[in-house]
């Protein structure tokens, strides 16, 4: 036996020399991850800020690399925007299969994107803007099944859009391919993307009819803008061989405005104004010489029926002439300062850097930091909040917008968020309000991207409920007309850094429903004493909010919803404070959610612990004030709205609770 492995051994030994002799002894130890890193690294050209000089082959992981971010091991994030690196986008990065995260914008990477690029599935975001790409998108990007952000914008990309792109069924977030050599029609096949997302084809050499289908229907016409060959709803261009009514009209607005940065929004605004000029000149002119003329030709009949004693039509007249001279002036675009401690211009906000920090029906927030250095991310600078209305089915006129705003305005407490002022154009209204820093109530309670902060103490937590309670009530009561909320959630309750409390959105279902609610215009008078009734928020059907926050007697769409509602809203979110559990909770047992399952607790006499905030449990001398607090929650959340006590009442219930 000894004998008969001998002559195997000298050429086990042999084979064992080579692989030595073979294998490079430097990079051997490195991983595959970092292999295909290192593939980039030999593709980039130019380092000016050396951000890849930590990159070496003698290391065994790529994890402690500089833009690197690892999870068990694999690289799952590449970030080296703004760089200034230049070359070309090697396929090796294909091959890192847990890669999620790859952002290359802001350098100068050319050549066409690599096809092999995406064998990299498991990718969620990925931004190559602002490069000098050029070439088709590959079709091989259909397999990225996960992507949910892409963003191809300010490259030299060509050819026509791909069909493929429908075929990313988790596309949630961004699509932009704006500011590209893109030409050819717009695919029907992307009004199959969710309304949600923020597509982007502007600034292409696009052509023909914007498809009228799905989620096409709802972008703004800044999605489509600077394609002088694209035509149709919402643009203003009709098309030749049929005109759509309504984006010939001017009279109905899209009915969600698409997700641009500000900054784009000033140099589109900048590129249309150097095409219409010498057109809006003349335009405007010719107006106020028609104005001029209906203004005299109305004076001269007012003063000729006075003789004959018939003004009041005169009056009439009036009025619907001074309404549309108004509505000329909002069609060319205004901003409104509606707080005279605000001294912002819009230029001011145009300039500024914005980020996207919120999306929802109501449209999309932007951060707007004013007087920011070249951080980027830093916190100075002047910081507000522009809200880009999504106008559902409104068709709002300037004055009665103007009516809506300045009424929301009016309302003014400590516990809500300030409107700071606004602006109205024919395809454009924003929202600039105070900027809360600390996030809302709900990430506070439940986590979220910048969950890192300890969980909230009950004493926070009773400041957070009384606040709100204030503020409610402050809505609830500031006018006779009966305003309400109507989507009161705590995604809605904005915190500052000492856990301060303030309410979001309200007014908004208003502005986005197209129901003027506020506005005197909507007054009726009745009667030979000409008593004005004013339209009261038991008027108004508004959209519903998150089901389980919304009263049982309102769940049935378009019903009328009242403060009691609101009350009904604010015992939920009382709930979930002291609970710290989502208010759908037990949705499975009897689809009643989180005050069910409370109720039933109260009902047997179970233990507080099955249903209180583990983190609260720890605080063993606030049992009696949390007790006190469901109560008010139990009261508030009554089947019968009758039953429910009106939010002076249960502010003051919760001021009673007194933290020791």
């Amino acid at each position: 036996m000894r004998f008969s492995t001998l002559p195997t051994s000298p050429l086990l030994f042999l084979l064992l020399l080579l692989l030595c002799f073979l294998s490079p002894p430097s990079s051997s130890a490195l991983t595959p991850d970092g292999l295909s890193l290192l593939a980039l690294k030999a593709a980039v050209a130019s380092d000016p800020t050396r951000s890849l000089s930590s990159w070496s082959e003698t290391d065994v992981s790529p994890c402690r690399w500089a833009g690197v971010a690892c999870s068990r091991g694999r690289v799952a994030s590449l970030f080296l925007a703004g760089r200034n690196l230049s070359g070309y986008i090697p396929s090796e990065l294909g091959l890192l299969g847990s890669l999620k995260r790859l952002n290359l914008a802001g350098n100068n990477f050319s050549k066409p994107i690599p096809s092999r690029l995406f064998n990299a599935t498991s990718l969620v975001s990925l931004d190559l803007s602002r490069n000098s790409l050029f070439g088709p998108i590959p079709t091989q990007i259909k397999d990225l099944r996960n992507l949910t952000h892409l963003d191809l914008s300010s490259n030299s990309l060509n050819g026509s859009l791909p069909e493929e792109l429908a075929e990313l069924r988790s596309l949630s977030g961004t699509l932009n391919l704006s500011y590209n050599g893109f030409s050819g029609d717009v695919p029907a096949s992307y009004g199959q993307f969710p309304v949600m997302v923020s597509l982007d084809l502007g600034h292409n050499n696009l052509t023909g009819k914007i498809p009228q289908v799905g989620s096409l229907l709802n972008q703004g016409p800044t999605a489509f803008a600077g394609n002088p060959g694209l035509c149709g709803f919402p643009l203003s261009a009709p098309c030749p061989e049929a005109q759509d009514p309504r984006a010939s009209s001017g009279t109905e607005e899209p009915r969600e405005p698409e997700n641009e940065p500000l900054s784009r929004l000033a140099r589109n605004d900048g590129m249309h104004q150097k095409r219409s000029n010498s057109l809006v000149i003349p335009v405007l002119s010719g107006l106020s010489v028609i104005a001029g003329v209906v203004f005299a030709s109305l004076w001269f009949v007012r003063r000729k029926r006075r003789r004959f004693g018939r003004d009041q039509t005169g009056k009439e007249k009036a009025t619907v002439i001074v309404e549309e001279v108004a509505e000329l002036e909002g069609q060319k675009g205004k901003f409104v300062v509606v707080d005279e401690g605000f001294d912002l211009e819009l230029e001011d906000l145009l300039r500024a850097s914005a980020y996207v920090v919120g999306k929802s029906r109501s449209g999309i927030v932007y951060k707007v930091v004013v007087g920011q250095g070249s951080g980027g991310g830093g916190s100075t600078g002047e910081a507000v909040a522009v809200r880009r209305l999504s106008e559902g089915d409104a068709g709002w006129r300037f004055k009665e917008f103007e009516s809506e705003v300045e009424a929301i305005s009016r309302v003014n407490h400590p516990n809500v968020v300030r409107l700071r002022a606004y602006y109205y154009a024919s395809d454009e209204k924003l929202l600039v309000s105070d900027f809360i820093r600390n996030g809302c109530l709900y990430s506070a309670l439940h986590g979220g991207p910048s969950k890192s902060s300890p969980p909230l103490s009950w004493a926070s937590r009773l400041k957070i409920a009384q606040g709100t309670a204030r503020g409610l009530t402050y809505i609830h009561e500031h006018s006779p007309r009966k305003y309400v909320h109507g989507n009161l959630k705590s995604t809605k309750i904005l915190l500052d850094d000492e856990f301060q409390p303030y309410l979001s959105g309200f007014g908004l279902h208003r502005l986005i429903s197209g129901t003027p609610g506020f506005a005197a215009s909507s007054s009726k008078k009745h009667g030979s004493n000409n008593q004005t009734v004013l339209s009261s928020a038991m008027e108004l059907k508004m959209p519903a909010p998150s089901v389980t926050y919304l009263a049982p007697e309102a769940r049935v769409s378009g019903t009328k919803v009242t403060q009691k509602c609101d009350v009904y809203s604010f015992g939920i979110v009382l709930m979930e404070i002291l609970t710290g559990r989502k208010p759908d909770v037990g949705t499975e047992n009897d689809g009643k959610g989180l005050e069910s399952l409370v109720r039933k607790v109260f009902r047997e006499e179970r233990p507080l612990s099955e249903i209180i905030d583990p983190d609260l449990l720890h605080e063993v001398h606030v049992k009696k004030q949390v007790v006190a607090a469901f109560h008010v929650a139990l009261n508030c959340t009554e089947l019968d709205p009758e039953l429910r006590p009106r939010m002076r009442m249960v502010s003051e219930s919760l001021d009673r609770i007194k933290v020791w």
